[in-house]
């Protein structure tokens, strides 16, 4: 018996939804990733792109335990000599909060031109309301 690679034609792509309204960040992450890489279907390949597309709603109402508000830092480079920038986890969520979410799940792909195109999938909104109801997504819940 030989093990079954997906191909591109067996493959079924689905829409959900995901609201993080008082939901734990890091616990949501690790599901949403898990969605985007394919991991809960049954034709599940680690080289092939099997997962399907998130659309998450109230990314502004996410929630981190503990300390991590204010002791969890974010940094940037310019490239330039003295150029770190950081970020505390409060201000992303108070000005970015979609970019928190990316940064979460992007962690749990894979770091390849596969992850990448794992992570377009991904689609984080900060309202309640997104533009891709006409992919009519199902509600995920985690």
């Amino acid at each position: 018996m030989s093990t079954q690679v997906a191909k591109k034609s067996e493959i079924k792509k689905s829409w959900y939804v995901v609201d993080l309204d008082g939901k734990v960040l890091g616990r949501a992450a690790s599901e949403i990733a898990r969605v985007l890489r394919g991991k809960h279907k049954a034709i599940y390949s680690p080289s092939v792109d099997t997962g399907d597309f998130v659309v998450v709603i109230n990314a502004d109402k996410v929630k981190l335990t503990g300390n991590k508000l204010a002791a969890k830092m974010y940094y940037r480079h310019s490239g330039y000599p003295g150029g770190l920038r950081e970020t505390t986890a409060a201000e992303m969520l108070e000005k970015h909060p979609e970019d928190l979410i990316k940064k979460a799940v992007k962690g749990m792909l894979p770091k390849n031109k596969l992850g990448g195109n794992m992570l377009s999938k991904l689609k984080v909104y900060t309202g309640s309301e997104h533009p891709h109801a006409a992919q009519q997504p199902l509600e995920l819940n985690i």
